[in-house]
C-alpha cells in the first residue's frame, strides 16, 4: 500500500498544481474576501493558528500545523482524547484505546512502553504544561468534551516558544468559553447533551451553563459524565479493562479589565475510579494481574491579556497555572505464579504516583511598521517548577521507596525572542532563539543521587514567500535540546534488574530541516469555492538519544540505568488538502515517514507506516444537514524483514512492531437546525468502522474497536 499511497499523494499535489496555474491574484483575493463573509466557507487550512507566534492562517504558517475546531470534535463524537487525532497527518496515538493508556506520537517521536517518551512532546491545556509518566500507563487524562479547539504544531521548531525538548512538536488544548455559547443580544445559555455508542454501551451526559452578568463579566460551568463497558474488536474479541466511568468539570470566568484587558480564571478536573483494571494499561499483559486505580487530573489557570491597540510597543500576555495529576493504586492482585506480589516488588503494593507543576509565563509583542513592511518582535520568560511524588506501603502499612519512579523536583526557566518580519505581504522571515536553564533535585533517600543542572539553546529561522495568491514556498531550520528527566537521571532499579542512577547523561540534540510549498485556488468548480494544498518535507537528525542501558541483564548490575547511545534520523513528507463549496467539501492528509538508528541501521520502532486519510462530505443548507464519509488507508510496517506472526518487541527493541496494513471507514451525519421549532437542537449520528474491520494501530498494543454506532443529541436555550 505504501507505493499506492505515495502515488495518490503525488496525484493530489499534481492535480492541485494544474488547477491553480494561471489564476489571477486580484480575483483570488476578491473571492477569498467574499468567502470569509459566508458562514462555514473556511477550509481547515484557512483556520487561524494562534500558537505559532503572530496569529495567521494555517496555510500561511512556515511550519506544519493542524487545527481541530469544535465542529470536528462534535462530528467525531470521541470517547477518548485519542479519537480526536485520527485525521491529522504525522500524528498518532500510542499505547491503547483505554482512557488510562493513551500517549502521543508526532513524526515518529513517542512510544507507549518507554518511560522517557512523554518529555519529547510538549502538551498544554490553555497554556498550562501537562506531564505524566508511570510504568505501563498513559500520559494524558482528560475528556474531549471539555475542549473547543486543539492545535498540533509538528516538529522541533516550536521549541522556541514552548521550551526546549519539543523534538516531536507541541499539542495545545483550548477549553470552552462562555462567549462560544451566548448568542448576540442574549446574556445566557444552557446546553444539555447526551450521547450513546454501541461498542460497548458508552454513555455521555453533559450540562453546560454560560452566563454574562454584564459587559465586563461572564462565566461558564460545565459538568460531564462518561462511562463505557469493555469494547469489542472487529472479530468479536473483548479487550479487557477498556471499561471506565469518569466525570469531568470546567469552571471559567472571563472579565474585562479597562478598555481592552481580559482576565481569565479557570479550573478543570477529570476523575475516574476503576476497580479490577489490568495493571498494564498501554497494552494487554495479563501476567501483571489487576489493580484498583483512582486517577485525578486537575488544572487551574489565571491569565491576563491586553493588546494595547494604541501602543505598538505593548501586546501583553501573562499567565500562572497549576497542574496536578495523581494515580492512586490499591488492591493489586499481582501474579504469585511469577513471584509478582507486594512482598517481591513494590509495583504491586498500595501506592500513589503524582506530578504537580506550577508555571508562570509572561510574553509581549512589539510592532514596527513602514511603507511596505511590518515587524513583530515577540519576547518573554517562562518558568516551571515540577514535583514528582511516589509513595507506597507494604502489606503491614510501612512506607516503601519507589526507586524506579524517583521523587524529586524539576525546575526550568527560559527566555525567548522571536521576530516576524513581513515585507510587501510576500516575504516573511521568522528568526528566533531560546535559552533554558534546568535543575534536577532528587529526594534525599535516593542513594548515590545528586543534583544536576544544565542549559539548552534552541535557535531557528523560518521563511515564507508568497509569489501570488496562488503559490507560496516556505522552509525552516531549527535546533533544540532535550534535558534528561527525573526518571532517566535518578531511577535506581526495576522489576527485572538493579542499576545505579544515570548521572552522566547529556541532553539530546535535534536538528530539523523543513521545506514545502502551499497552493490556494478559488472559483475552480463553482463560484466562491476554495481549494488549498500544503506539502511539507522534513529531515530530523537526532543525536545522543537517551534510552535504557542495553547492557543491563536480569540480576545485579553496577551500571547506570539509562545511557546516551543512539543517533537517529527521521525524515518524510506530509500533504494536506482541503476543498469547500456550497454543497460539497473534502479534506485529505498523507504522511510518509522513515526512521533509522544511524549507528546500527535498524528501523526505529516508533515510526508509523505510510497513511492516507480523507473525508468526502456533502451539505444541504436548506435542510441544515452535513454528511460524509471518512477513511484511513494505512500501510504495513517499513521493516521488510519483520516477522508478521511474532509478538510485540520489548521496549527499545530494534525490530519493528507487529502490525498489518489496513483500511477503515466511517460515516457521519450532522443536523443543526437554524430556524423553526427545532432551532437550538443539534444531532450527530455516525458509524465508525462500518465494515467491522479487525485491525490494530501500529503504535497500539491491542486491536482497535469493531463497528460502533454513535449518536448524540444536544439542546441549547438562550435568554
Amino acid at each position: 500500500m505504501g507505493l499506492a499511497a505515495r502515488n495518490m499523494a503525488a496525484l493530489m499535489s499534481g492535480a492541485a498544481m494544474t488547477a491553480f496555474v494561471g489564476m489571477g491574484a486580484a480575483k483570488a483575493q476578491e473571492v477569498q474576501t467574499n468567502q470569509e463573509e459566508k458562514q462555514g466557507r473556511v477550509t481547515i487550512l484557512q483556520r487561524i493558528v494562534v500558537g505559532a507566534g503572530v496569529d495567521k492562517v494555517a496555510i500561511d504558517t512556515p511550519q506544519a500545523v493542524s487545527v481541530i475546531e469544535q465542529e470536528d470534535i462534535d462530528r467525531a463524537q470521541p470517547t477518548t482524547i485519542g479519537d480526536v487525532f485520527d485525521q491529522i497527518p504525522g500524528v498518532n496515538v500510542s499505547g491503547s484505546d483505554r482512557v488510562f493508556g493513551e500517549t502521543f506520537n508526532i513524526r515518529g517521536i513517542g512510544a507507549p512502553e518507554s518511560a522517557n517518551e512523554e518529555g519529547r512532546i510538549i502538551v498544554t491545556v490553555d497554556g498550562a504544561i501537562k506531564f505524566f509518566e508511570q510504568y505501563r500507563m498513559g500520559g494524558f487524562f482528560s475528556d474531549p468534551e471539555l475542549y473547543k479547539r486543539v492545535e498540533v504544531l509538528r516538529g522541533p521548531a516550536s521549541s522556541t516558544l514552548y521550551g526546549s525538548g519539543a523534538l516531536g512538536g507541541v499539542i495545545n488544548f483550548t477549553t470552552k468559553d462562555a462567549a462560544d455559547f451566548i448568542a448576540d443580544g442574549q446574556n445566557g445559555a444552557l446546553r444539555l447533551k447526551g450521547g450513546y455508542n454501541s461498542n460497548k454501551n458508552g454513555w455521555l451526559g453533559s450540562v453546560l451553563l454560560a452566563q454574562r452578568l454584564n459587559e465586563s463579566a461572564e462565566f461558564l460551568f460545565e459538568g460531564n459524565y462518561r462511562r463505557a463497558d469493555s469494547y469489542f474488536t472487529g472479530d468479536g474479541t473483548e479487550v479487557p479493562s477498556s471499561n471506565f466511568d469518569a466525570w469531568s468539570g470546567l469552571a471559567k470566568g472571563t472579565f474585562k479589565v479597562g478598555d481592552e484587558g481580559t482576565l481569565r480564571l479557570s479550573y478543570q478536573q477529570w476523575d475516574s475510579d476503576a476497580d479490577d483494571q489490568d495493571y498494564a494499561q498501554v497494552g494487554t499483559q495479563s501476567m501483571f494481574g489487576t489493580v484498583d486505580r483512582h486517577v485525578i487530573d486537575k488544572t487551574g489557570i489565571i491569565s491576563y491579556e491586553n493588546p494595547f491597540s494604541d501602543n505598538d510597543w505593548l501586546d501583553l500576555k501573562v499567565s500562572a497555572s497549576f497542574s496536578d495529576t495523581t494515580v492512586d493504586q490499591t488492591d493489586a492482585s499481582g501474579n504469585p505464579m511469577f513471584g509478582l506480589t507486594c512482598a517481591t516488588s513494590v509495583l504491586f503494593c498500595d501506592s500513589e504516583y503524582g506530578y504537580q507543576t506550577w508555571q508562570f509565563n509572561v510574553q509581549n509583542t512589539t510592532e514596527w511598521q513602514g511603507g511596505n513592511w511590518e515587524n513583530f518582535l515577540t519576547y518573554g520568560w517562562q518558568s516551571a517548577y515540577q514535583i514528582r511524588t511516589a509513595d507506597a506501603v507494604d502489606v503491614l502499612g510501612n512506607p516503601l521507596p519507589i526507586t524506579f519512579h524517583p521523587e524529586g523536583t524539576d525546575v526550568k526557566t527560559g527566555i525567548f525572542v522571536q521576530d516576524e518580519f513581513v515585507w510587501d505581504e510576500r516575504l516573511t522571515l521568522i528568526p528566533g532563539m531560546r535559552l533554558d536553564w534546568h535543575e534536577l533535585s532528587p529526594e534525599g533517600s535516593i542513594i548515590g543521587a545528586e543534583e544536576t543542572d544544565d542549559t539548552a539553546f534552541s535557535p531557528k529561522i523560518a521563511a515564507y514567500y508568497r509569489f501570488n495568491e496562488t503559490l507560496a514556498v516556505f522552509g525552516s531550520i531549527a535546533h533544540t535540546e532535550r534535558f534528561p528527566t527525573l526518571d532517566e537521571t535518578f531511577s535506581t532499579s526495576s522489576s527485572s534488574s538493579f542499576f545505579n542512577p544515570s548521572l552522566d547523561l547529556i541532553k539530546e540534540r535535534s536538528n530539523n530541516f523543513e521545506l514545502g510549498f502551499a497552493l490556494s485556488g478559488y472559483d475552480l468548480a463553482q463560484s466562491g469555492d476554495s481549494l488549498q494544498l500544503k506539502t511539507t518535507g522534513f529531515y530530523n537528525d537526532i543525536k545522543d538519544l537517551i534510552t535504557r542501558n542495553p547492557d543491563l541483564v536480569p540480576g545485579f548490575n553496577n551500571l547506570p540505568g539509562y545511557v546516551n547511545v543512539n543517533r537517529a534520523e527521521i525524515y518524510g513528507a506530509e500533504v494536506e488538502l482541503a476543498y469547500d463549496a456550497d454543497y460539497f467539501f473534502a479534506n485529505a492528509g498523507y504522511s510518509y515517514l522513515q526512521g533509522k538508528d544511524k549507528d546500527t541501521g535498524n528501523y526505529l520502532t516508533t515510526i508509523a507506516p505510510d497513511e492516507l486519510s480523507f473525508t468526502l462530505g456533502g451539505k444541504l443548507p436548506e435542510h441544515d444537514l452535513v454528511f460524509g464519509w471518512k477513511a484511513r488507508v494505512v500501510s504495513g510496517p517499513q521493516d521488510p524483514d519483520r516477522d508478521s506472526s511474532g509478538p510485540l518487541p520489548p521496549p527499545n527493541a530494534s525490530s519493528t512492531r507487529f502490525s498489518e496494513a489496513f483500511d477503515v471507514h466511517d460515516i457521519f451525519l450532522t443536523w443543526t437546525p437554524q430556524d423553526g421549532e427545532f432551532k437550538g437542537w443539534e444531532a450527530n449520528l455516525g458509524v465508525d468502522n462500518i465494515f467491522d474491520k479487525q485491525y490494530k494501530e501500529f503504535l497500539s498494543n491491542d486491536p482497535a474497536k469493531g463497528r460502533t454506532f454513535k449518536i448524540s443529541l444536544a439542546k441549547q436555550i438562550g435568554w
